[in-house]
């Protein structure tokens, strides 16, 4: 059901010709994401609208001047390139010339023009779609390295910083106001041995070994949209999060989220493993795409991301279990805590295949 007047919406923005239809779309659970159909001199031309959820993201005005940012400088160099306007989102303005509009009711809309003859998928089917995914990643990160106009806006802020993950977690241990702890101990002592691990890139930043990039932080296979014919990773999309970071975080929640056959909640631990043909898609890809930019020790450290960033989740999701679950929506008993040990089982697994898959970069 549409709550809002989306007609009415629309004429807050510079889109031309007469409005035809909306209806609800995607399967994002955050922002509210409309379809709409206008008629532009016979022809129909669809556009995304979406309500972004202000209690999520604080600063609307500044995340839309990041999506802006990002997205033009985007364009210009796709120009460049030759006519590419699919491969990246296009920002519609507001009557006020602005990339959002806000609504009689406090609101605040955004308009993209809704990339035709592409589509994204949920679940990752062949390592083709992992190794597509990761090329476009990489080669948003490449478009950006040169972003003029100073730092861009955190949207969250230290959203992949591990040491303050578990800084969070060893508090939340000693309180243990639900008395979870003894329960979770073989999980604690997971996380405790592998202390160095959880500090080594934000050190090596510190060190200025490894550089600040602008990263998507949300590499998921369905924010890429694949094109319907060629299969090729065309647009990254979901561009909320795209902030300062390092190039670890995107490549290891790739490796995260495309190479265990199984579920994220799943409870049958002998389920979750890392594919080693995904991991080898996901790496052969992310270099085709970002492989030109990224110094020597970026390079090192992309297979130890791919266990950091699983081990960080698994933090988080431990922390909210031994919290009482405040923060991610639990379907059962000891929801988040089956989340934490898939997690732990896919480092487990990439720890055992480690050797292999520096073998692998060292190959390419």
């Amino acid at each position: 059901m549409i709550k809002h007047d989306i007609e009415k919406v629309g004429a807050m923005f510079e889109i031309p010709g007469d409005f035809i239809f909306a209806e609800r779309y995607g399967s994002g659970h955050i922002n509210e994401t409309y379809s709409v159909e206008y008629n532009q001199g016979g022809t129909t031309i669809r556009y995304i609208f979406q309500l972004i959820n202000k209690f999520v993201f604080k600063n609307p005005e500044k995340l839309m001047d990041n999506i802006y940012r990002v997205t033009s400088h985007i364009h210009e160099k796709l120009k460049i390139a030759g006519d590419k306007s699919r491969h990246t989102l296009t920002v519609i303005k507001s009557n006020d010339n602005l990339p959002y509009a806000i609504d009689e009711n406090g609101n605040y809309w955004r308009v993209y023009v809704f990339v035709e003859k592409a589509k994204t998928y949920d679940i990752i089917e062949t390592p083709d779609q992992a190794y597509q995914a990761a090329r476009a990643f990489g080669e948003f990160q490449k478009m950006l390295v040169d972003l003029p106009g100073g730092r861009l806006f955190e949207t969250i802020k230290d959203f992949h910083n591990t040491p303050k993950r578990v800084e969070r977690l060893k508090e939340v241990i000693a309180e243990d106001k639900l008395g979870r702890v003894k329960e979770c101990q073989a999980e604690i002592d997971f996380v405790m041995s592998r202390i160095d691990d959880t500090e080594k890139l934000i050190q090596l930043q510190e060190a200025g070994k490894i550089p600040e990039r602008i990263t998507h932080n949300d590499t998921k296979l369905n924010n890429v949209m694949l094109d319907y014919l060629t299969g090729e990773g065309i647009c990254v999309i979901d561009l909320d999060t795209v902030m300062p970071g390092l190039v670890h975080y995107d490549f290891g929640d790739l490796v995260r989220t495309s190479t265990s056959p199984a579920a994220e909640d799943e409870q049958d631990l002998s389920k979750v493993y890392m594919q080693f043909d995904m991991f080898e898609a996901i790496l052969r890809g992310y270099m085709a795409g970002a492989g030109e930019f990224l110094n020597e020790t970026e390079k090192k450290l992309l297979p130890f991301s791919g266990k950091l960033i699983p081990l960080e989740i698994g933090v988080r999701f431990l922390t909210d279990h031994l919290e009482g679950d405040v923060y991610f929506r639990i379907h059962r008993d000891d929801h988040n805590l089956d989340r934490c040990r898939t997690q732990f089982k896919l480092v487990e697994s990439i720890e055992e295949q480690y050797d292999k898959m520096m073998e692998l970069l060292e190959s390419i």
